[in-house]
């Protein structure tokens, strides 16, 4: 785990009739008795806790961009082991919204700690260049670039998260926390609401052209590198900022809307049973270089890919990513857009590790949305069955289809145990 200081982030409990199996305990109240929205508590035969959650309400209209940070989002606190994360966007009445509606582009569940003595200070203030340093995953991208332990985007109702016994990802340990520091966590989101926009796959994929950008865009903004975006900068996450507004059809009309992220948490008090993970993000863009014997990441996040008219066949993007650490393989699955083929991380010996293959949607309810990209496939190897060694250098595979396409992304996501527990 790499800690990084930086500044550049700018109830009711609703309790219902349950089985004996499900009761709530106190400890558990204990552990979400600062949440500030609603939740839902649950606990069963195999101790496995369980919270649902919603966020903070943001508003959309037609056409809008939201991009926000929500600070201290609400999370079971204590020593614990988190088994799986899920995330849709709702409505004002609790209602899945379509991604053809209001199209969820990423959110990431963030871990940070923050100076106890000056959290009332940050609460009022929103002023997070002091009392605060952020806690990345293990992955190798440079900086703070895919920090997050959790996200996905539009597929992350048909995407498991959940994380086979005994393993799980420990937070929470008192003796890893810095002293004087409390653990917290925030969600960074993007959701682009498309309802009467002229053309909603673009918006989707943030394509500069179909965004009332402000004239001045391409000589302010700057890129991953730090340097102004190129006017050859046809789409992706930097033409998608916030309160951005998604060209609409000519006289068109519609309501806002106050959405909620709702988020459900599954949890186990940690204990000599459990087995800790290690959580890597790899990305398909990722230039790594040497500088003698250091390795420099150079993940770009996104790219485009150009029509190639002289064949059909997909397009292949490839990064060769060396880990300085290795594991055994429990959990494998992709972060990617609609028009993905398939993505697949091999050793460095060519053998497969994981291949994550899309599932589209096929009508119009919640989840199922025609044409769009609404799960990912998981690999969920026998435990010590894969083995990526110290040092191995791994081939990042991710194929899309041969359209134009902005924003693109090819993540993968791992986790590794460094030991398995015997049987």
């Amino acid at each position: 785990m790499t800690m990084i200081s930086t500044s550049s982030f700018s109830f009711m409990v609703i309790m219902r009739t349950i089985s004996n199996v499900a009761m709530i305990s106190l400890s558990m109240m204990m552990l979400l008795s600062c949440t500030t929205h609603s939740a839902v508590l649950e606990s069963d035969e195999n101790h496995i806790k369980s919270a649902t959650f919603l966020s903070e309400k943001f508003e959309v209209g037609p056409g809008k961009i939201v991009v926000k940070t929500l600070l201290d989002i609400d999370f079971p606190r204590g020593h614990i082991g988190v088994k799986s994360f899920d995330v849709e966007v709702v409505d004002e009445d609790g209602n899945s919204v379509p991604l053809y509606e209001t199209y969820l582009h990423h959110w990431f569940a963030v871990k940070y700690i923050e100076n106890i003595t000056m959290s009332d200070y940050i609460k009022q203030s929103h002023d997070l260049s002091n009392g605060i340093e952020f806690e990345r995953n293990d992955g190798a991208c440079q900086g703070f670039l895919l920090p997050h332990y959790w996200g996905l985007g539009g597929e992350s109702r048909g995407t498991s998260s959940n994380l086979p016994n005994p393993f799980a990802v420990e937070l929470g340990n008192p003796a890893k926390i810095k002293s004087g520091f409390t653990e917290k966590w925030l969600f960074s989101i993007m959701v682009i609401d498309t309802r009467g926009t002229h053309n909603k796959k673009g918006c989707t994929e943030c394509r500069c052209k179909l965004m009332n950008l402000p004239k001045d865009f391409y000589n302010v903004t700057t890129g991953i590198d730090g340097q102004l975006l190129s006017k050859n900068y046809k789409g992706g996450l930097f033409c998608c900022q916030d309160n951005v507004q998604c060209k609409l059809r000519n006289g068109y009309r519609g309501p806002t809307r106050q959405l909620s992220l709702r988020y459900k948490i599954r949890w186990v008090d940690w204990d000599e049973h459990q087995v800790p993970l290690k959580f890597y993000i790899l990305d398909s863009t990722d230039r790594v270089r040497s500088n003698g014997s250091t390795t420099i990441h150079d993940c770009q996040a996104e790219y485009t890919i150009s029509r190639n008219h002289d064949n059909d066949f997909p397009h292949v993007k490839k990064a060769n990513i060396p880990m300085t650490k290795g594991g055994y393989l429990i959990y494998g699955t992709a972060h990617m857009h609609t028009g993905v083929v398939n993505t697949t991380l091999y050793g460095q010996d060519g053998r497969v590790l994981c291949t994550s293959n899309p599932k589209y949607g096929t009508g119009k309810e919640a989840g199922n949305e025609k044409g769009y990209l609404v799960g990912m496939s998981v690999c969920y190897p026998e435990p010590g069955s894969i083995k990526i060694e110290d040092g191995e250098i791994l081939t990042l595979e991710s194929i899309y289809e041969n359209k134009f396409r902005t924003g693109a992304m090819g993540h993968f996501y791992i986790y590794l145990a460094e030991q398995i527990p015997n049987k």
